[in-house]
């Protein structure tokens, strides 16, 4: 029954991490909501891409990638090229403006962040930063190539109000 209250107290606080996710939202330019963020932020990291790859990555259906995708190239944050590999498929890339965006984003981001967390330790920032990529890792699908090898998990403290025995 432990184990089912720790993981029912877990729930409560992805519940509550909605809000977080929330303020992030409302501080991105009307005309760029998380969706199209997402892709930015996906371009940046990863470089250019195929469609097929940035779906995978955004771990959505292609029709909802493609809306995405959409959105930034009409804002022109984002450029379809010709895939030199194959001249049926298009290149995404990251266009000067998308770059300019994505940049501003990271600032607006990351100020935000140091706002909020500015009380906690480098270290508890370090801890939760490792802890939600274990988390995130725990649901990529491992379908395809099986799981990939995890870190161990730090040692559980149990703690108990019992009282050592003295032995003499």
């Amino acid at each position: 029954m432990a184990e089912q209250a720790r993981y029912e107290e877990l729930i409560r606080q992805f519940s509550a991490f909605g809000a977080v996710k929330r303020e992030m939202g409302r501080m991105m330019p009307s005309d760029c909501p998380a969706g199209s963020a997402a892709v930015l932020t996906l371009l940046g990291r990863y470089g250019d891409m195929r469609m097929s790859r940035l779906s995978e990555l955004l771990a959505v259906d292609m029709s909802v990638t493609s809306r995405h995708v959409a959105h930034v190239v009409e804002r022109g944050w984002i450029e379809r090229s010709p895939d030199p590999a194959d001249r049926r498929s298009r290149i995404l890339g990251l266009t000067p403006a998308g770059q300019a965006l994505l940049d501003q984003l990271s600032r607006r981001t990351c100020l935000m962040l140091s706002e909020r967390l500015g009380d906690w330790s480098d270290e508890e920032v370090a801890q939760l930063t490792a802890l939600m990529a274990r988390l995130r890792a725990s649901f990529d699908d491992t379908r395809a190539h099986g799981p990939e090898p995890r870190p161990p998990a730090p040692p559980v403290l149990e703690q108990t109000t019992r009282t050592p025995a003295i032995t003499t």
